[in-house]
């Protein structure tokens, strides 16, 4: 489901009025829609923000088209790279450098100098001319970036844009992609989210966590037998991997399969006795006893966690 937020939504998320919205459209800073994705969001906060700074919507267009000009790819700016406004003007930062959108001159941080560029720098291509150990330290480096800001709970947009970096330095960061999965996935973006994560499995098939999130994402659509699949290749790469037990247990006993639910309680009873989570384990552990004992059909299963 690639468009999850109604525009009373969007409105609420950011505070604008359905006036400013429809402003928007007809300059055709946005497209108009009844409902957005969550790149769409992060494109409309962007947008709030520069108008939130007084910047002219004409000079905004400008930026666009100056960005979308200069930098190869790049068809939504607002949403694709990180705008900001610097005084009047609009800001563009590109590999960690900030830069004036509409002429290119450089933005430095603590010295108003500005020096001119002759051009916008070819992200893909520099990337491309760096050795590979180097691509895969920038890559860290992003990764760990985008992991402080989660930390601190930062704007989704500036942890969206480091684990892009961080992706575009080297496309086979397995967990970069697998983090912007779940962060789509978090804000209902199912579309988006699977893509990150078959991306993350494109890269490394064995990597037990994009499995299991993968699982969830077709679990919280109610495709229950592809969830299971990917449960069941998470403990195959994972085999202490204990919620991914949890997962596979509810699912053979939601599906009837009592004996394999069973099978995998005990499973994560082994390796998660103490937890929350293994209060709930032992009652449906014990549900399944209950029921067992009723049709007699056979022995009760011996609950793990008691010694049996």
């Amino acid at each position: 489901m690639n468009q999850a937020f109604t525009r009373a939504e969007v409105r609420r998320a950011l505070a604008i009025s359905e006036r400013q919205l429809r402003a928007w459209e007809r300059n055709k800073l946005i497209p108009a829609s009844n409902s957005f994705a969550f790149s769409d969001l992060i494109a409309l906060r962007t947008l709030h923000l520069l108008c939130k700074n007084r910047v002219p919507t004409a000079r905004i267009r400008r930026a666009m088209d100056a960005i979308r000009e200069k930098l190869r790819g790049v068809s939504n700016p607002l949403s694709e790279v990180k705008v900001f406004a610097h005084g009047k003007r609009i800001g563009v930062q590109v590999e960690g450098r900030k830069m004036e959108a509409i002429t290119g001159q450089l933005l430095l941080d603590f010295d108003n100098a500005q020096t001119r560029l002759v051009a916008f720098p070819k992200t893909a291509a520099k990337a491309q001319s760096q050795p590979e150990h180097a691509r895969k330290a920038e890559a860290e480096r992003w990764f760990q970036r985008g992991i402080d800001l989660e930390q601190t709970g930062a704007p989704i947009e500036e942890i969206v844009e480091a684990y892009r970096q961080a992706v575009d330095s080297d496309p086979k960061s397995a967990g970069a992609l697998v983090n912007l999965g779940t962060l789509h996935f978090n804000m209902r973006a199912w579309k988006q989210a699977e893509m990150y994560y078959r991306k993350a499995l494109e890269v490394d098939n064995t990597y037990p966590l994009a499995h299991f999130n993968l699982g969830n994402l077709y679990d919280e659509r109610g495709d229950r037998k592809r969830a299971l699949a990917h449960y069941l290749a998470a403990i195959k790469h994972n085999p202490r991997y204990a919620d991914a037990h949890y997962n596979i247990a509810l699912l053979y006993q939601l599906t009837g399969q009592t004996l394999k639910a069973v099978h995998h309680w005990r499973l994560y009873l082994k390796l998660d006795p103490s937890s929350s989570w293994a209060a709930i384990a032992r009652q449906e552990l014990e549900k399944l006893r209950k029921a067992t004992v009723v049709n007699g059909s056979r022995r009760p299963p011996t609950d793990p966690a008691s010694g049996g």
